[in-house]
């Protein structure tokens, strides 16, 4: 095997030995064989170090850290790890469908640009359905900050980035790694920190090229909604966001955080932020309003009928 591969996987995990068993294997499993896997397990976990051992790939290596530091510092760690020209992240929750490699290093050859980061559609896979997302790809010319967070429906995204479909140069990696310490909104703080770096262009394979599972019986941190620290983020990365976007993220994420508090105050903390630092939209307004007013369960079961694309 040469020094240098094409790709190296990181995998970020943490007491789920079956979890990160079946993303590693779906890693190993890829068309493109010029790989290696790197399971960073984020903190003493004996049972999870035991599980992937038993796959007896010479591909895979398992880091284990001393101590818990959430899910950015152990991707940043598989970096400084990695021995690829590439590196492509997967949450031991989800997994790669076979030519998700391939696929996105024939993008990235493509590319002119020094910094190509290719990222993909993927399948998001809940109990009552499969959709799939991003429901559409940026416009040319379009600001990524909007087309993350601007909405077209008042009860769903158009825009989505989400970490397993992300290929990047391990360069670009290295000089811009993961915030450490932030619980949500990971990947759209790198992603959008990452293409203010000269040389870099974001891509997306168009087919869906990653599994990603939605299991409602387990904690997932993108179900977590801390409201206070995202809103300090968001204020604190105000050249992040265009004032298009950064009104509808305050009217619609941050909003969804804050709701379940019932608290008005909040309510007018967010129609208070959105004015005095973004450009709201009438649409803004409206899921604003329709967050505060409706249950999360209803509102996730209409947002369910009206974007089901269902995967034949």
């Amino acid at each position: 095997m040469s020094t240098e591969l094409d790709v190296s996987v990181v995998i970020p995990t943490c007491n789920r030995p079956q979890l990160a068993t079946r993303a590693a294997a779906s890693a190993l499993a890829q068309t493109h064989s010029d790989l290696e896997v790197i399971v960073v397990i984020d903190g003493p976990d004996p049972s999870t170090v035991a599980e992937l051992a038993l796959i007896g790939d010479p591909r895979l290596r398992v880091v284990e850290l001393p101590s818990r530091g959430r899910a950015p510092r152990a991707r940043n760690v598989g970096v400084r790890e990695a021995r690829g020209r590439f590196v492509a992240f997967l949450d031991d929750d989800d997994e790669w469908l076979p030519a998700k490699i391939a696929t996105q290093l024939a993008l990235a050859a493509a590319s002119s640009a020094e910094h190509p980061v290719v990222a993909s559609r993927l399948i998001n896979r809940t109990p009552r359905a499969d959709s799939i997302m991003p429901r559409r790809l940026p416009a040319p010319g379009e600001p990524l900050s909007e087309y993350f967070t601007v909405r077209r429906g008042l009860f769903y995204g158009d825009g989505f980035i989400q970490t397993s479909t992300i290929m990047a140069p391990a360069a670009l990696l290295r000089a811009v790694p993961f915030t450490e310490g932030l619980r949500r909104q990971q990947e759209l703080d790198w992603a959008l920190r990452a293409v203010r770096h000269d040389g870099v262009e974001l891509l997306y394979a168009p087919e869906p090229l990653v599994l990603w599972h939605q299991d409602e019986d387990r904690h997932r941190i993108s179900l977590e909604m801390p409201y206070p620290e995202q809103l300090e983020w968001l204020r604190a990365n105000r050249e992040l966001f265009t004032p298009r976007a950064y009104a509808a993220f305050t009217l619609s994420v941050l909003s969804s955080m804050a709701a379940p508090s019932r608290d008005r105050r909040r309510f007018r903390e967010l129609l208070a932020e959105a004015r005095g630092n973004g450009s709201p939209g009438a649409l803004d307004y409206l899921t604003h309003m329709q967050i505060w007013a409706l249950p999360p369960s209803l509102r996730h079961r209409i947002r369910d009928m009206i974007v089901g694309q269902r995967v034949s």
